[in-house]
């Protein structure tokens, strides 16, 4: 009998090719910063990197992402912001927004007061990070993320997350030996937490993210993943599907945004970057294991997803991990 898209989120299997995405990803959270309002306050923020995240601690604000309905947050709510969109953070509707980036540059720490006193009755306290990814991998989740996730303060996700922001704040407000590695490390608990809620909701969800609710689609992500070096064909695809060729065909690139053997192709040299980049592998085994009997072939393909030739990428330098940003 064919399962439905919630019974096949029920199923630990079909997490799979979520860890394997978020081992690929190699994320990074930032140390991140402590914003403190109260009264009539508005910040507007501009363009950023990736993903941001955070929690309100207390009070409440409301976020508006540009060309998107704005969103209250309360206390205990978490949040996901993604596509790099201008954005603003308030405490009201009508207030005018200020320059987000100048008012965090007059502190020198980030922890930053604006229109407030301690413990005034009306403050807001927000806890918002960084959190970025390996390029390479990157467009393959953020392609499929909207541009706001609102993680209610009554979800399972929320509950589970409120010891781990009682110890954020802690640690934010009395930096002990380690605080900037702790931090970091829970904002990327808040990061996942934020994922999960989102592939929890209700409706239709775009792109991989969406593959992974279809039970024959997600089903063939799992085999290529795991067989990735194995000589796919589209018909071998459809079979474990257990699809017609054409039906699995459309159905996967509908899901996807690639037709399977590009995709399969893209998860290849994802996983020939991280194995490149994490130890000394001579580019003919990392070919071998990644399907390629032609290192020239395997040269060729590495390029036209990651832009270099896999020599040169694996001298490159790493990513940066994430740094501090206003508001996160």
């Amino acid at each position: 009998m064919r399962e439905s898209p919630s019974s096949m989120r029920d199923r630990p299997d079909d997490a799979e090719s979520l860890n394997d995405i978020l081992t690929l990803l190699n994320i990074h959270g930032a140390k991140p910063s402590r914003f403190e309002a109260g009264g009539c306050w508005a910040l507007r923020f501009g363009a950023y990197r990736h993903v941001k995240v955070g929690a309100l601690v207390s009070g409440s604000c409301r976020m508006a992402v540009d060309g998107v309905p704005p969103v209250w947050l309360r206390e205990q709510d978490c949040y996901l912001l993604s596509g790099g969109r201008p954005y603003e953070v308030a405490g009201d509707e009508t207030t005018p927004a200020a320059d987000g980036h100048e008012v965090y540059a007059r502190f020198p720490t980030w922890d930053v007061r604006y229109g407030t006193v301690p413990d005034a009755p009306d403050r807001t306290v927000l806890i918002g990070g960084s959190i970025s990814f390996d390029a390479v991998t990157a467009e393959l989740l953020l392609g499929s993320l909207p541009p706001i996730v609102k993680v209610p303060a009554g979800s399972p996700q929320a509950r589970a997350l409120r010891p781990m922001l009682r110890m954020l704040a802690e640690e934010n407000a009395t930096e002990p030996f380690g605080a900037g590695v702790m931090t970091a490390r829970l904002t990327e608990i808040i990061f996942i937490q934020a994922l999960r809620t989102y592939l929890d909701g209700e409706g239709v969800l775009p792109g991989w993210l969406g593959a992974l609710r279809d039970p024959q689609i997600s089903a063939v992500l799992r085999v290529m993943h795991r067989e990735a070096a194995r000589r796919w064909t589209v018909a071998d695809l459809a079979a474990a599907a257990g699809m017609s060729r054409s039906s699995f065909a459309a159905r996967f690139k509908a899901a996807v945004g690639l037709p399977p053997l590009d995709y399969l192709m893209h998860w290849r040299m994802r996983s020939a970057a991280e194995a490149l980049r994490t130890g000394r592998r001579t580019v003919a085994s990392v070919a071998a294991e990644s399907g390629y009997a032609s290192e020239s072939a395997f040269s060729n393909a590495f390029k036209r997803v990651t832009g270099h030739p896999p020599a040169h990428y694996r001298d490159l330098p790493p990513a940066p991990a994430a740094e501090p940003e206003p508001h996160g």
